[in-house]
């Protein structure tokens, strides 16, 4: 965990500089915040975007697109697959998601999610709840559920445990 959230955070640097302020999610957020091993493949940065998030299209489902391919580019990363919004330097897969599908998707209003400021890198991290929420609507999704071959009830489970 500790690489790819040291790479988090150099990314998150940069994309402060030009004025965006990402939220971190996926299984590295969930380490982060419960400090327990979820076994981040990649690491998941979600920004502002499109509210349509998939619906929309593909080059322009996120905003400020060019200034973060720009900053991937510079940090020495490519672009693996644009729908994806993924980029890979060989060693660190990231990417990209819409932050404004939140509330719609889970019901969380982005004014509670929570700023965090490490190393001069500052972004937003969901809390236990928050998450709960994000994990819970993310598995109803059949292609996300497949795709992570159903891991994401590990982590609904073990959170209910500790919200609940």
């Amino acid at each position: 965990m500790k690489n790819k959230f040291e790479e988090f955070l150099k990314i998150t640097n940069f994309l402060n500089e030009s004025g965006i302020t990402p939220l971190l999610t996926g299984s590295l957020g969930l380490e982060c915040l419960t400090q327990k091993n979820w076994d981040a493949r990649d690491v998941d940065i979600h920004v502002p975007g499109d509210p349509r998030g998939w619906e929309a299209p593909d080059n322009i489902r996120i905003y400020n697109w060019t200034i973060i391919c720009n900053i991937m580019k510079k940090l020495g990363y490519q672009l693996i697959d644009l729908h994806e919004h993924e980029f890979s330097n060989g060693l660190f897969s990231v990417e990209f998601g819409v932050l404004d599908t939140l509330p719609k998707s889970t019901g969380i209003p982005l004014d509670k999610l929570e700023l965090k400021n490490e190393h001069e890198a500052k972004f937003f991290l969901p809390s236990e709840e928050q998450y709960l929420k994000i994990y819970t609507s993310s598995f109803q999704d059949s292609y996300r559920a497949e795709k992570n071959n159903y891991k994401d009830l590990n982590k609904i489970q073990y959170l209910k445990s500790i919200v609940y």
